[in-house]
């Protein structure tokens, strides 16, 4: 009998803890030409804005050493495109829906939690709290407990169903945070977001992103991914998804081990599309090897 791969957040039932990363797969439409997406525990959308947005010009991707920077500044369809065009796509797919947003005001994410919660095929909200608040001269919501705490309050107060704060790494205190946005009624939280860095061409002198700097992503971060895995873990009672430099099953495994209930594959995407339903296969065959029925039992169990 195979093993069950089956989790939950908050009433949510995935089919496998495997997700995909916001912004590292649109919206689906792509790989569902290479594999059927009902493979996938879940599909998180690329960051929604509530109006349309062209983001920073090229260049917006520059690879690094294990990984990749990019500063694409949320460039996506709008609010209004992603019902008519991108959600009814998604709905077809036996596969559970996180719509991922983010705003410059709290205003902005309070609006799309309401539009979005009149959409049952929206299973759950991943708030990216990671974007500059024009309001507070352009420092991140995500950057101190409270600005961050108020933006998961006032996306609760509009969204009924599972809500996911996804946190940035580039703070003092992420545990601080992460209670923050538990106690203001985050279901689960999401981590990491990605690494500020940046990039110099010698010859010109100028920097490689249009945009100066980036997030880095890949497998460079993965060791302080995984370390705040396990810290938040460790010091709340939500369920955690793991993110940052997975392209393997033994890396996801980690994750897991360190108190994850989920993981999100990202930036392996771009250089192998298939590897979240390789990541998908080789928990399941760790499991069945190591004499395990059920998932659930590994999550958290690292030893120290």
């Amino acid at each position: 009998m195979s093993a069950n791969l089956s989790v939950e957040i908050n009433g949510l039932k995935f089919k496998n803890p495997v997700l995909t990363a916001s912004g590292c797969f649109s919206y689906g439409e792509e790989a569902s030409e290479i594999y059927d997406l009902s493979l996938l525990g879940g599909v998180v959308t690329k960051s929604l804005t509530y109006l349309p947005r062209e983001g920073h010009p090229p260049p917006k991707v520059h690879e690094t050493a294990s990984g990749m920077l990019n500063a694409i500044g949320l460039t996506n369809v709008g609010l209004e495109r992603f019902l008519s065009e991108k959600l009814p796509f998604l709905a077809g797919n036996d596969t559970n829906c996180i719509v991922s947003i983010a705003g410059s005001r709290l205003e902005e994410y309070a609006r799309l939690a309401e539009r979005l919660s009149d959409e049952e095929d929206v299973d759950a909200l991943e708030v990216n709290i990671s974007c500059p608040n024009v309001d507070e001269g352009g420092l991140e919501f995500g950057a101190y407990p409270e600005p961050a705490g108020k933006v998961i309050a006032a996306v609760k107060d509009k969204f009924p169903r599972p809500l996911i704060a996804k946190l940035s790494p580039n703070v003092t205190d992420i545990v601080n945070i992460a209670r923050s946005v538990t106690d203001s009624g985050a279901d689960s939280i999401s981590l990491i977001n990605t690494l500020v860095g940046t990039a110099i061409d010698v010859k010109t002198r100028s920097f490689k992103l249009s945009n100066g700097f980036g997030g880095l992503s890949g497998p460079a971060i993965k060791p302080v991914a995984l370390a705040m895995v396990y810290k938040v873990a460790s010091a709340i009672k939500v369920p955690v998804i793991g993110i940052g430099g997975i392209s393997s099953a033994s890396d996801a495994i980690e994750f897991l081990l360190a108190g994850a209930i989920a993981v999100q594959v990202g930036t392996a995407c771009f250089f192998d599309p298939l590897a979240p339903v390789k990541i998908i296969d080789g928990i399941r065959e760790y499991l069945e090897d190591n004499n395990f029925d059920d998932v659930n039992d590994i999550i958290g169990t690292v030893r120290q």
